[in-house]
């Protein structure tokens, strides 16, 4: 109930007052876990389906929908947003930092659009890093084994004067292949260089800044399909190895006015240049961004945060006969602002929060995003909250601009014959309105329950729509072209439920059973003729998760870590139900230096998680694998 939180309401909030379902994935949660990788730390979340679709991509979503680049959840790095625009999603193999200068990372299922903006519609994921003072001194990460075959980080802290904090630190990693579908080598190999910093700063009693930044290199293989000609019959799948590059800088700037009132001034530049991104294209993309926040006490009885926002980004493409974006260089502004006012109805007892978020973009110019969220606490013990919130998504590049091309079946008169998927310039933004509830209760101080039951209403979702066929004179020879279209002409609805138990039996040994249903039920208005989109939205993601994960103490040197994740069956790309079990062993042999021995994946030698439809990663097989890791800090 004390856990305080800063995603719902950009500010700090505790449990008992947040009115959301938001789990907390906590520094010793992330320790203990044995992940190398931010989404393995997202297994553990209730309500969040990982699958991972090949050695260097991931499909991950919350409350279902879920795709290899999935625009529905919007994913934070200190409130730096990291979603990309012109494909949506997020680039997991990117996102890395090191783990153990992570404070928390904080996930919300449902709706956040009314803080956070456009795509924050199932769910927010908030990476949170500690403040440089908090890491001090040196520290070196070494390890390997048989599927993350080398892996380390070096980092030293200090101070700069009385008033600066600072850390500088280097990490890589190298991944082997994992086997494809057929049990052979998959060829998706990767390898990543990354560099950075961080420096806090008292400027004076009133004021601290925040000044982060990156820099990243490193190549990985994948398989691509490649249409070498209009004429030719068949598409080729060919390895790449792709090259990529990019880096970010961030600056954090609050000023207190008083004990009520404060202000936040975020400023952060984003840079990549990724080759092979999405099949054969590549793209290179420049991104500012900046941030106005005010937070005041306003009574007794009232909180408001209000602030506003601007973006840039601008993008260059580079496609090919098989997948190409018109324009191939964009320029996109987005105008934002929001306001939230908590109002004390029963002061410490009831709690009504209401807020909303306008936003204007390129594709669908103004757009409003509200919600309504309640708290009600009868007791130390038990908290009851509600919501009902609006989300949507806007368009993305490939949505609006892509042209993809299929080989089909020659035309009666012998010309050659392109399948061709068209993006819409045209396209709305993709609506949700989500009904929310949920009960926290500590039973005991050994034991907590979070339970979360959940509606939500799509429209406009996406579907593919085929039009009139036509001549197309270039590129030669002659062909013809039978399109498809993207168009909004999708509806359903999706609910279920969450479950997230603590349990502390002992002082030395913990459990946390994990739980999550979800149902969608999808279809087409009279206009649409798509045959697929349906069975796709409705398929694409698991019923049923279950997990259960433990910690025991052994010793005051030696801990035991365990966890077991159960996956049902997805129906639509007939991926078969899995356990997942993950087990490792740490040793403090001494003051600050900790030996960790991990085996994962560890009850079948390979399994399937995802099969990517449209082709362009090659999905492969999730391996089981160990490794031998030593960090040493001092």
């Amino acid at each position: 109930m004390n856990i305080e939180v800063t995603s719902v309401s950009k500010k700090e909030q505790k449990l008992s007052r947040t009115a959301a379902a938001i789990f907390v994935i906590t520094h010793e949660d992330i320790r203990r876990s044995g992940a190398l990788n931010i989404p393995d730390l997202l297994r553990m979340v209730p309500g969040v389906d990982v699958t991972q679709v090949n050695g260097n991509s991931w499909a991950i979503s919350a409350r279902g929908l879920n795709d290899a680049f999935n625009d529905e959840v919007l994913v934070l790095v200190d409130g730096r947003n990291v979603y990309t625009l012109t494909f949506g999603g997020v680039f997991w193999e990117l996102l890395d930092c090191p783990f153990e200068d992570i404070e928390r990372i904080e996930v919300i299922r449902g709706p956040g659009g009314s803080i956070w903006g456009a795509n924050a519609v199932n769910g927010v994921i908030n990476i949170i890093t500690k403040k440089a003072g908090e890491t001090r001194g040196a520290m070196v990460v070494a390890g390997g084994g048989n599927v993350d075959q080398a892996f380390g980080t070096s980092q030293y802290g200090g101070q700069l004067g009385k008033g600066t904090d600072y850390r500088v630190y280097s990490k890589f990693f190298n991944h082997d292949e994992l086997p494809n579908l057929s049990g052979q080598k998959g060829r998706d190999g990767s390898h990543l260089l990354r560099g950075g910093f961080r420096t806090d700063s008292t400027l004076s009693s009133k004021d601290t800044l925040m000044i982060q930044g990156d820099l990243f290199t490193g190549r990985e293989r994948n398989f691509v399909a490649f249409l070498p000609s209009v004429a030719s019959p068949v598409l080729l799948n060919i390895i790449v190895d792709s090259g990529q590059s990019g880096g970010f800088l961030q600056s954090v700037w609050n000023h207190a006015y008083s004990n009520g009132s404060d202000s936040t001034l975020n400023f952060s530049y984003d840079y990549y240049d990724i080759a092979d991104i999405f099949g054969p294209i590549s793209e290179q993309r420049h991104t500012f961004n900046v941030e106005f926040q005010h937070h005041i006490a306003w009574g007794e009885r009232q909180d408001i945060v209000w602030g506003l926002g601007y973006s840039r980004s601008a993008s260059q493409s580079e496609g090919s006969l098989t997948v190409s974006l018109i324009p191939a260089d964009l320029d996109i502004q987005v105008f934002s602002s929001f306001i939230q006012d908590e109002i004390a109805l029963v002061p410490e007892r009831f709690y009504l929060t209401v807020g909303t978020k306008l936003e204007h973009n390129y594709y669908t110019a103004f757009n409003i995003m509200p919600s309504v969220r309640a708290t009600y606490t009868p007791g130390k013990q038990h908290m009851f909250w509600m919501a009902i919130s609006k989300a949507l998504s806007t368009p993305t590049g490939v949505d609006t601009a892509m042209r993809s091309n299929f080989p089909g079946p020659p035309a009666p008169d012998g010309h050659p014959t392109l399948v061709s998927l068209f993006g819409n310039p045209r396209l709305e933004n993709e609506n949700l309105v989500a009904y929310e509830a949920g009960y926290r209760t500590t039973v005991s101080d050994r034991l907590s329950i979070d339970f979360t039951a959940y509606n939500s209403q799509f429209k406009q979702l996406t579907t593919n729509e085929p039009s009139t066929p036509f001549l197309e004179t270039t590129p030669l020879p002659a062909h013809f072209v039978r399109p498809t279209t993207i168009q909004n002409l999708m509806y359903g609805e999706a609910h279920g439920l969450e479950i997230a138990v603590n349990w502390r039996l002992t002082d030395r040994w913990s459990l946390s059973p994990g739980y999550a249903f979800e149902r969608l039920h999808m279809h087409v208005t009279g206009a649409s003729r798509d045959t697929e989109s349906v069975a796709g939205a409705e398929g694409t993601d698991a019923h049923v998760h279950a997990q259960l994960r433990s910690h025991l103490e052994l010793s005051r040197q030696l801990a035991w870590d365990a966890a077991a994740y159960f996956v049902d069956r997805v129906i639509f790309q007939k991926v078969p139900s899995y356990t997942r079990l993950d087990t490792g062993l740490s040793w403090k042999t001494r003051e600050g230096l900790t030996l960790s021995v991990v085996g994962q994946n560890l009850l079948r030698d390979h399994h399937v998680e995802f099969l990517e439809s449209a082709g362009d990663f090659g999905s492969t097989q999730a391996k089981r694998s160990a490794y031998v890791k030593l960090t040493w800090q001092f």
